[in-house]
């Protein structure tokens, strides 16, 4: 899949920096002025270490683990892990104890390796638990292996391909003008691990504390997020206005809303103030919803006649509208993507290769395996789950036509705030996907299999999409080959969707996703429920979906990022607001003199810091996860020993949030312009 030959025993010239470590340029997070050109610390005409027998076996280990974790945690609580981080960190550490030089490259092939994991397991596990939790209700609905794993591994396999064409344009076009919250904290990571001394300090230090904040946190020891629900007068308040305040507490989301910056997180919290403080208490005046909590008529509860309320349904428009948007303006750049895959098949093909740090799969090669991804896809929709020919192109159609178009969307989600609003993308595809499928005659449960099977490809291709910026940006950022990211990014991505369907399975054997004990799996459970009264004919939300996309519109005319909004509109309060926390310490730091370089100095350790945050978050969350795994009933009997009371755990939580922000801000201010 390269335009040279790339093989794990490739031997390369290992070329140590002269200035025997690795750091970022100055401009490696700020738009370049016009003539300057961005170095990165692996420089484009040497070559480095990175495909190797070392860093492929690393990576496979790497995909299968966090797989597995992932894939628990997921359908446990409903929130997937970034892996790229916590395997940034441990391939870090492994080449740092083992004294292995030259290893930067080697490391983000791990990185890109591994970090399949999480991303496939989100596109799997919002979508396809939900044919177990349909048994119930339809006893021939089967679910095997074959079904789980090739709904993940084309899903990945499309992701992967769709977005080649446009790495150029996401990460070196618009290089300094997006955050690249996750990209940004696993660059630190990678870049620090090599430094040493007193540059990684700040990282390290910061990855313990949030790494420990967090871990007792998710333990419930105390709560991890805040309600205004917590104090009696406001929680009767609420039951009456439907309009209430929440706050998660943890120290990766802070660090991530720092990265963020407080623009864009103002806008996000805009659209979750709009949603929780104006819709919500709207929708709670309905006599047919007063019964409700405000987080029910956020989400939506189901009931035999479909879907009722759900004014997260709104953001879901929002991000719909805001996705055709985003494809409108970026038209010029799908265009040029597919016109240069066209060109390269002409007779005037460019025969000047780009440098080493630009060098993508060939086109040639990228169109083939396209084609053959594609070819395959409609051979298993055809055979292993439509079984009907005119049914099978219509729904590879569909596919095709919004995992590609949707591309750019993800892209730019993960680029903006460092969360992929996949769930709410697949939703809105699977809801037109029903009706089509309804209005040719592919309806009840055989309907139900295609919808969630094809969902499941869908999801995974846009959360793939999402990781690729990420995994790009990386590479971008310290100077690795994208060709070899590219085509090992795939074999990480067959290990992953193995792996998760092993899991998914076995999870169902010992778990199930019914009944009293069962695993949460929300977002599964919320297609489900908007997927079911879709084929049985009963009524979607068709509504709201339309309020959402005028919204967008609207934003759009106003020149206010409508995408961030939605987000905003359709993820919880509780996520959002600690994104406005830490975009408000980073303008905090970043103008309290009027010394510019003072300024930038306090605001790069704040970086560093926000990046510890996040990177101690996720790897605890990783240990976590493996603990509740093996742990399960010694540490529930823990907790209920251990864990404090409502009122208690929240004033801790409360005056612990406060000391972890007074931290970070104390530790940015003492930083020293050089």
């Amino acid at each position: 899949m390269e335009d040279e030959k790339t093989s794990v025993n490739a031997v390369e010239s290992p070329v140590q920096d002269q200035e025997g470590n690795y750091s970022l340029p100055e401009n490696a997070f700020r738009e370049l002025k016009e003539g300057e050109e961005y170095i990165p610390p692996l420089k484009p005409n040497r070559n480095y270490p990175e495909v190797t027998p070392y860093s492929v076996t690393m990576g496979l280990i790497m995909a299968v683990i966090f797989s597995a974790a992932a894939a628990y945690l997921g359908l446990k609580v409903g929130q997937v892990f970034e892996a790229a981080i916590p395997i940034a960190i441990i391939a870090a550490g492994i080449g740092a104890a083992t004294h292995r030089k030259n290893s930067l490259g080697e490391n983000v092939i791990i990185q890109s390796i591994g970090a399949a994991s999480g991303i496939v397991v989100a596109g799997a596990i919002f979508t396809l638990p939900a044919l177990y939790i349909l048994q119930a209700k339809y006893p021939d609905i089967t679910v095997n292996f074959l079904e789980v794993f090739l709904s993940s591994l084309l899903g990945g396999l499309l992701g992967i391909l769709f977005f080649i064409p446009f790495r150029k344009y996401f990460v070196k076009d618009m290089h300094g003008k997006f955050p690249f919250p996750e990209a940004t904290a696993t660059t630190q990571v990678l870049i620090s691990s090599q430094k040493g001394g007193d540059q990684a300090k700040p990282l390290i230090i910061a990855s313990i504390i949030g790494g420990l904040y967090d871990f007792f946190a998710s333990f419930k020891i105390w709560t991890d997020t805040l309600s205004t629900t917590a104090v009696p007068k406001l929680q009767e308040f609420a039951q009456n206005t439907k309009a209430m305040f929440s706050i998660n507490t943890g120290a990766a989301v802070l660090g991530l809303g720092y990265i963020v910056g407080l623009r864009y997180a103002f806008i996000i919290f805009a659209g979750s103030a709009f949603i929780w403080w104006v819709i919500v208490p709207l929708m709670g005046m309905n006599p047919d919803l007063a019964a409700l909590s405000a987080e029910e008529i956020f989400k939506g509860v189901s009931s035999p006649e479909g879907v009722v309320a759900g004014a997260r349904y709104i953001g879901i428009g929002g991000i719909a509208m805001s996705g055709i948007i985003g494809i409108v303006k970026s038209w010029g750049v799908i265009k040029s993507a597919v016109g240069l895959a066209g060109k390269s098949f002409g007779t005037k093909a460019e025969t000047v290769k780009p440098v080493r740090t630009q060098r993508d799969i060939s086109m040639k090669a990228l169109v083939f395996a396209l084609c053959a991804a594609l070819i395959v896809t409609f051979i298993f929709f055809y055979i292993g789950v439509i079984h009907n020919l005119m049914q099978t192109i219509v729904a590879f159609i569909v596919v095709v036509v919004i995992a590609f178009l949707f591309t750019t969307v993800a892209a730019n989600a993960i680029a903006i705030v460092g969360s992929n609003p996949v769930s709410g993308m697949t939703l809105m595809t699977l809801i037109i996907a029903s009706g089509v499928f309804v209005a040719i005659g592919l309806k009840g449960s055989q309907g139900i299999v295609a919808s969630m099977v094809i969902g499941g490809v869908v999801c995974t291709a846009l959360s793939m999409a999402g990781g690729m910026v990420t995994d790009m940006k990386i590479g971008y950022w310290i100077g690795t080959t994208p060709a070899k990211q590219q085509t090992w990014k795939a074999v990480g991505t067959i290990v992953a969707a193995a792996t998760v369907g092993g899991v998914m399975m076995l999870l169902n054997q010992v778990y199930g996703f019914t009944g009293k004990d069962a695993l949460v799996a929300p977002q599964a459970n919320a297609m489900a429920a908007v997927i079911d009264p879709v084929m049985t004919g009963k009524p979607a939300p068709w509504t709201l979906y339309i309020v959402g996309a005028v919204l967008a519109c609207l934003l759009n005319w106003l020149k206010v990022p409508a995408l961030a909004f939605s987000l905003g509109m359709f993820i919880p309060m509780n996520l959002n607001a600690p994104l406005l926390v830490g975009g408000a310490i980073s303008w905090l730091v970043g103008s309290r003199t009027t010394d510019k370089k003072l300024n930038e100095a306090r605001q790069q350790r704040g970086t560093l810091l926000g990046s510890g945050f996040i990177a101690g978050g996720a790897l605890m969350g990783v240990v976590s996860a493996a603990l509740l795994f093996f742990f399960k009933d010694g540490i529930t009997a823990f907790v209920k020993t251990y864990a404090l009371g409502d009122m208690a755990s929240n004033l801790v939580s409360l005056v612990l949030y406060v000391l972890l922000i007074a931290y970070f801000i104390w530790a940015c201010m003492k930083a020293k312009k050089e």
